[in-house]
């Protein structure tokens, strides 16, 4: 297999969410030639592709999404956003960060691979960029329904901050968002007694919600629980007028002292002491830690003997696929530098896919030992 070729392969399919646009179509040929079972799950407009190789004793999955986001205007691109250019040995084109290298190094470890017992799978979707409803939860789902167990997964989007392989990521916080509504009553602005201004309730209530302290204490591994005002809105065009309604919403990433349900409850009580005021929530994720301490002591082991650092442990950052398959399997992420991801001009430098692939391959070694 010809690394190189095949990433660009895959950037060059235009897999804007939901559209795989037939990047897994091209995964599948490469997997059939290598022994895989390979089976499409079509959920709604979204393709999901689980692909197993079946030789017994233990499972490992490689998880990932071929789907990526919108490039934005192409005149703001150095080469057109899926021509998968590679200059000076930089290849360009959107998902060259965020993650169809990623998936690329990890078929190439497996056709590199030396024989032996053990499993190998791969759970690949286009929903990660966009709701994240019919991909990966909808895969893992469909697997635990009929009783099949991964032993550890590898999720390869983009953790490492300055060389590839610096970080793992063995957790994520939470995210919460919620939509306040505050209702008033419309009037002029002259005779504010005959109307009633939504906008002050909704100023105390964020107010109350902003300042409180969320962990009482540190949570170790995690950075703190924090609450971020996203937008405040009345759609007010006049200067006379006092608005009949005020809206904001706030979105809250939280570490294992919180689940979604307590905030949900905590939030639900400050805004019931205002009879004017409803909120709404949607729950995106709980926070997660990897339990399996083994799979990420091999994983960290691997990548020091492939680079001779010892990678950091990290649950920063936003949310990802992990959180579907992290209540039910150990899961950690490793992948490419995340600083260009989901940028104009999005690239990667060649030869850190080269070295990805090196440390799954050593992860592969390890966790089927000969």
């Amino acid at each position: 297999m010809d690394l190189l070729h095949f990433t660009q392969e895959l950037l060059r399919c235009p897999s804007l969410t939901p559209d795989a646009a037939g990047s897994l179509d091209l995964i599948e040929t490469q997997l059939l030639a290598l022994g895989f079972h390979c089976e499409r799950m079509p959920q709604g407009k979204v393709d999901n592709l689980y692909a197993k190789r079946d030789r017994g004793g233990k499972t490992l999955c490689f998880a990932g999404h071929v789907d990526v986001v919108p490039p934005g205007p192409s005149t703001l691109w150095k080469h057109p956003p899926f021509d998968a250019v590679l200059e000076d040995g930089i290849l360009y084109g959107r998902g060259a960060v965020d993650m169809k290298p990623a998936i690329a190094a990890f078929v190439d470890a497996v056709s590199g691979f030396q024989e032996r017992v053990g499993s190998i799978v791969f759970l690949l979707t286009s929903d990660e960029e966009g709701p994240a409803r019919d991909g990966t939860r909808y895969v893992v789902e469909k697997l635990l329904a009929r009783g099949e167990h991964l032993d550890a997964c590898i999720v390869g989007e983009p953790t490492s901050r300055a060389v590839v392989g610096d970080t793992v990521k063995i957790g994520r916080r939470g995210s919460l968002t919620a939509h306040l509504r505050v209702k008033g009553v419309q009037g002029h602005v002259a005779y504010p007694a005959a109307a009633k201004n939504p906008i002050p309730i909704l100023l105390d209530l964020l107010q109350t919600l902003r300042t409180h302290k969320l962990d009482v204490t540190p949570c170790q591994g995690f950075d703190p629980s924090h609450l971020e005002i996203v937008t405040v809105d009345v759609g007010n065009l006049a200067s006379n007028v006092i608005p009949a309604d005020a809206k904001a919403s706030f979105n809250i990433r939280f570490n294992p002292l919180h689940t979604a349900t307590s905030l949900q409850a905590w939030i639900q009580g400050v805004v019931d002491a205002h009879s004017e005021a409803s909120v709404s929530f949607v729950a995106a994720a709980e926070a997660f830690l990897t339990s399996s301490s083994s799979f990420c002591d091999l994983t960290v082991r691997c990548i020091e003997a492939t680079t001779g650092q010892k990678p950091v442990l990290s649950t920063s950052g936003g949310t990802s696929d992990a959180r579907f398959l992290a209540p039910h399997f150990p899961v950690i992420e490793l992948g490419l530098l995340h600083s260009a991801a989901h940028q104009v001009n999005e690239h990667v430098a060649f030869g850190e896919v080269e070295r990805l692939r090196d440390m799954y391959l050593g992860i592969l070694d390890a966790f089927f030992p000969a």
